[in-house]
């Protein structure tokens, strides 16, 4: 598995970088532009979820013992597991969706139609999965009847958001402004001094020495970080290219780059300065990372949910509001259990990724021709 890690990342980074380069001025159009802002918004919010949230402070100890982490400091490597160059995958497929797919329709066929909304439900299933999983984590002393209550809870709000595109906006929006002062909540009430937070801010710049590291799996644990980037990027580049208003791809390219790791490098560096002093997370500021995190994994959810209901048929408008309601509702707790008590892992799901970028890829050089016209 991790040859073929290494093998897909290094062929989808290079196309990354060759298109943007070949066609810089390329402007994208979705079929629902939106603002700028509203736009970078859904992109940050639906490119991640409640790991976001949640994992950082477990990793961090995981890489400050690691063997295999010792090249950089903990801040450095969650940052190349989470920011960066690994935003690449979404420029890749926000492109391929707005210039190709409507010429070459490759994801109407039946087979990758099938294969790509199994994807794309699976995926959306294990969002909520995680939050199941790590929930008594930060909320010590929780029943489990309270924890698979609230998951049920939260899939039920998303799916209810699903419905209503403004939901989606406002909730994008939202959840980014809500991030960004969860981040000078957590900080200022760390007692990490200005200067410190400079300093682990600083310290990131280390990420650029260390890039070619995290252009390959490190280890198990971070190829199943990357096998979870590449399970999210072809849906993530169908959704959030439905949304784009005209922007080059140069811009694209940057502002999913750069964008989206600001707050990222914002959020892990207060963290990282809390786990150096070793000041334990109050359980108010537990609280608000929880309801900031099921914002998250609320928004993630909207999303997924919307693109497969609509690539399927599967819409409230078509089932009408009860049946779409209960139906996205069991299929994803189902999925939910499957994750929980079989075999069930993500890593599964990129493989199947990686396979249908294949597939895409032999696609794309058979129809060359239909291109050049």
């Amino acid at each position: 598995m991790m040859t073929v890690l290494s093998m897909a990342m290094a062929i989808a980074l290079a196309t990354t970088a060759y298109v943007v380069l070949r066609w810089p001025r390329f402007r994208c159009f979705g079929d629902t532009p939106l603002p700028r802002a509203t736009f970078l918004a859904i992109l940050f919010t639906s490119g991640l979820d409640v790991g976001l949230i949640m994992f950082p402070l477990i990793d961090f100890e995981t890489y400050a013992t690691g063997v295999d982490y010792q090249f950089a400091s903990p801040l450095v490597i969650e940052f190349g597991f989470w920011g960066g160059l690994v935003w690449g995958f979404y420029i890749l497929t926000t492109l391929y969706f707005c210039a190709l797919e409507p010429r070459l329709q490759l994801f109407q066929r039946p087979a990758v139609k099938f294969v790509h909304n199994l994807v794309v439900i699976a995926t959306c299933a294990f969002t909520a999965y995680l939050f199941l999983a790590y929930l008594p984590s930060y909320l010590p002393g929780i029943s489990q009847a309270v924890t698979y209550s609230l998951v049920v809870l939260v899939v039920g709000l998303a799916v209810l958001s699903s419905t209503r595109l403004t939901v989606l906006k406002y909730l994008s929006v939202g959840s980014t402004l809500l991030f960004l002062c969860l981040i000078g909540v957590v900080w200022l009430a760390s007692g990490v001094g200005l200067r410190q937070a400079w300093s682990e801010l600083a310290g990131l710049s280390a990420y650029g020495q260390h890039l070619g590291r995290f252009l390959t799996p490190i280890n198990d644990y971070h190829g199943f970080y990357l096998s979870w980037w590449f399970a999210w990027s072809i849906m993530i580049g169908q959704f959030v290219a439905r949304f784009t208003n005209g922007i080059e791809a140069w811009k694209l390219a940057l502002a999913v780059l750069i964008i989206p790791s600001i707050p990222i490098a914002l959020w892990f560096s207060v963290l990282f300065g809390l786990f150096k002093i070793g000041q334990p997370m109050a359980t108010g500021l537990n609280l608000m990372m929880m309801g900031v995190g099921v914002l998250f994994v609320i928004n993630s959810l909207d999303s997924l949910t919307r693109l497969y209901a609509q690539n399927l048929d599967w819409t409230a408008e078509r089932l009408g509001f009860k049946t779409y309601m209960l139906a996205h509702m069991t299929l994803l707790l189902g999925l939910v259990a499957l994750y929980q008590f079989t075999p069930l892992k993500i890593e599964w799901i990129g493989m199947i990724v990686i396979a249908l970028y294949a597939v895409v890829y032999v696609l794309i050089l058979r129809h060359r021709a239909l291109l050049s016209v």
